[in-house]
Order: C-alpha cells, then sequence, then structure tokens
C-alpha cells in the first residue's frame, strides 16, 4: 500500500479509515507492506498486526515534513507554498520506496490511497503489477483544479486496473476528470463498531468531566476546514441557545481555522460552544455516545472542496446517536432522511438549527431513528465487510492486467 496519511499513534485521526483497510487485508492472510512519508510525531514501530511500515524521510529538517497527513493544504482550499517546494523530492522519495518495497518483497499487488499523489507515486512504481487506486476526497479536488494533477491523476487512471471511491458523488467527479466508469465501484468506509456503540456510561462520564449534568449536548468532530461548515453549526447554536439556555454544542477538532472559529462562537454563541480540540479516536467516541445529536454540517467550500465521506458521519450511526447532517458529498448515501438522520441543505444555519431542535423536542422518535441508524450501518458497514471488497477489488485489478497482457501477446 502506498498513503500519505496513516494514523501516526494509536488513536490519530489523521488518515483513520486507511488504518483498518491495512489491518483487515492482514487479517485475511495477506503478507502487508505500508509505505507513507515519515513525519516527527509518528510512533509506530516496523509491524503492528500484520502490517510492515516503511517510511521514507524527504526533507533535511523537521518543519519541512508537510507532505500528507491532512498538512499539505491551508484550510483544505489551497496547497501551502512548502508543499509545493518539497513535493518534487517526497514525491520521488515516495516513488523510490514503493519501487523498492515492491521489489524486495515481491508483491503481488500495488494499493493507493488518494490518486493525488499516492496514485501517481504507485503507479510509476507498480511496474507490470495490479495497481488498485482508493479516492478519498482532497485528491480529486486537487485534480479539479490543477491542471498538473489533472494529467498525472489521468495517468494513474489509466494505469489501474481499478478504481475505487467512498462515495457516488466523488465516483461521479473522477469520471468527470478522467476515471472509466467500467473499473470504477463505490466502496464507503467502515466503522468499528466495538469502538463506536451506545454507552450509557460514557455519557454520564462525558457530562460529569464537562460539567454538562442533563443540558441538551449537540456533538460534532473534524479537522477545522472550511470544508466542515463549522461555521453553520456555530450560527446554528446561537439560535437554539436563545431557546434553550442550557444547550451546548462541543466541537473536537483543531486546524487552521481554530482562531476563527472560537471569535465566531464567543461574538453569536457566546457559553454555548465549546472547541475541545484535536481528541483521540476513543474520546470521540465517548462524545458522540454522550450526545443527543451529533450534527455533521459538511458544505462545498468557496474553493469547490467537499467531504467524501465524513467518518464521524458513519461512526455516529454506529452509536445510535440521531444524527442531522448536510445534504452534499457522500452524507445522502449514507443517510436515508428521515429513518436514520435527518438531512438539511448545506449552509443553512436555521434549517440545522430546527432539525437539531426536532430531534431534541422528541426525544422517542430520535431514539427509534438512532436505532434504525445503528443496524442499517451495521449491515452496511462493518469493516470486515468492507475489506472483503477490496480483496475482490485486487482480483479485478489482476484479471485486468492478465487481460491486458493477453491483448498484447501476438
Amino acid at each position: 500500500m502506498v498513503t500519505t496519511s496513516y494514523p501516526r499513534f494509536p488513536g490519530d485521526g489523521v488518515g483513520s479509515f486507511v488504518e483498518p483497510i491495512a489491518k483487515g487485508i492482514a487479517a485475511r492472510g495477506h503478507d502487508v507492506h505500508l509505505v507513507a512519508p515519515w513525519h516527527p510525531s509518528i510512533t509506530r514501530g516496523k509491524t503492528e498486526d500484520g502490517v510492515h511500515f516503511h517510511f521514507f524521510r524527504y526533507a533535511p529538517i523537521a518543519s519541512l515534513n508537510i507532505f500528507g497527513y491532512a498538512e499539505s493544504m491551508q484550510a483544505d482550499t489551497a496547497l501551502r507554498g512548502a508543499a509545493w517546494a518539497v513535493a518534487p523530492a517526497a514525491m520521488a522519495a515516495g516513488w523510490f520506496k514503493a519501487l523498492r518495497v515492491a521489489q524486495k518483497r515481491r508483491a503481488d499487488v500495488m494499493h493507493a490511497h488518494w490518486v493525488i499523489p499516492g496514485g501517481v507515486m504507485a503507479a510509476y512504481a507498480a511496474g507490470a503489477r495490479p495497481l488498485v487506486v482508493s479516492l478519498h476526497g482532497s485528491d480529486v479536488f486537487v485534480a479539479e483544479r490543477s491542471a498538473i494533477a489533472r494529467a498525472a491523476a489521468r495517468a494513474a487512471f489509466r494505469r489501474a486496473g481499478w478504481i475505487t471511491a467512498c462515495s457516488d458523488d466523488l465516483r461521479d467527479r473522477a469520471v468527470a476528470i478522467g476515471a472509466d466508469p467500467a473499473r470504477l465501484e463505490v466502496v464507503p468506509y467502515g466503522v468499528d463498531f466495538t469502538r463506536f456503540s451506545p454507552d450509557p456510561e460514557a455519557r454520564l462520564a462525558v457530562r460529569r468531566e464537562l460539567g454538562l449534568d442533563e443540558a441538551p449536548v449537540v456533538f460534532s468532530a473534524g479537522r477545522l476546514v472550511s470544508k466542515k461548515g463549522f461555521e453553520y453549526l456555530i450560527d446554528a447554536a446561537g439560535q437554539l441557545a436563545a431557546r434553550q439556555p442550557s444547550l451546548r454544542v462541543l466541537i473536537a477538532g483543531d486546524g487552521d481555522l481554530r482562531d476563527a472559529l472560537a471569535a465566531r462562537a464567543a461574538r453569536v454563541a457566546p457559553g454555548a460552544v465549546m472547541l475541545l480540540g484535536r481528541r483521540a479516536q476513543d474520546d470521540i467516541a465517548r462524545f458522540a455516545a454522550a450526545a443527543d445529536v451529533v450534527a455533521v454540517p459538511s458544505v462545498v467550500d468557496a474553493a469547490g472542496n467537499v467531504d467524501g465521506l465524513p467518518n464521524v458521519a458513519l461512526e455516529a450511526l454506529a452509536t445510535g446517536t440521531p444524527v442531522v447532517a448536510s445534504r452534499v458529498g457522500g452524507l445522502p448515501s449514507a443517510i436515508e432522511d428521515g429513518v436514520t438522520g435527518r438531512l438539511v441543505p448545506p449552509g443553512d444555519p436555521a434549517a440545522l438549527a430546527q432539525a437539531i431542535q426536532d430531534l431534541l423536542a422528541n426525544p422517542l422518535a430520535a431514539r427509534a431513528m438512532g436505532e434504525a441508524a445503528r443496524t442499517r450501518t451495521i449491515h452496511e458497514h462493518g469493516w470486515p465487510h468492507v475489506v472483503e471488497r477490496f480483496e475482490a477489488a485486487y482480483e479485478r485489478a489482476t484479471l485486468a492486467g492478465q487481460r491486458a497482457q493477453s491483448r498484447r501477446q501476438p
């Protein structure tokens, strides 16, 4: 596997969906070697649960190690200048590392995460090996905005035997920039149902820790960047707090917009919003289980970027806590409005506030919605099932390579 993000330490939320894919493939009896950029925060050993790590270095000083791990982009709308500066060295180092690992370990398949840049590195390192490219959102956005990146993505798509996208929206956008729809399927992320589950004890403990008692609680989580839409949730909090002064909105995460969001919360919803900072995955599970409603207010930001399928949405559905989300990106494919959650127009604080208020005012209906969501999510988004689909993608890529080779033979 070639990736530019992977949890740097246990509980890290960066690239969190890559870890269960890698470990799930290993658990099915495959030998998994993962190539990723080195980062100062990495505490991983050489091998964990059957996944062997190969981190490559590309910058002479620690502060320039911003290739991947959600650090290359400014608020997820534009590449940082330093990222442009280190990209050639990082791409070359990643390609060489992937090539050497694949040769030394006699790899049968190469699986790239994010077509830009992982798919490009893997395409040149794979040689004759079958290649699977998985799309996650920001990679397609970059390809849509940059002619150079778009050309590179198209080359990787042509080389790939199979392509996966985490949502219908992402699939359609990939086709628009050159992916072959006949070799592309939607494979949504999975959920760890052991970690993310209803937890009455966590509800009591979290509320005690934060001094919330029985106050209505709305929770959300994600990087503090424009496409997450947290400013609209803060505006909705101001409207809700006017009706229910005890209500609290908890937002876990960190990012470029932290100061701007804190200032906005102080102005429009004083005392109603708590910015919790970056939290481990176990904490996210506890907060989601402790909340009355989980909000996922994603939007298409000013630059045109949008989430593929936010992890927090699936995780919240698994906890049985009712979810209010925007009708954007991959969220409509994961949530059936009025049955397993509520969908509202993106960027509409009034609609967001009303949907949250409706759930708070009808706890029995909210509980039934949460239970339906957990049941469906377990059925459709269990990691073992998702990993089987990735394994099948490897087989399809292998068959595609064999057919291409047979056509070239006289």
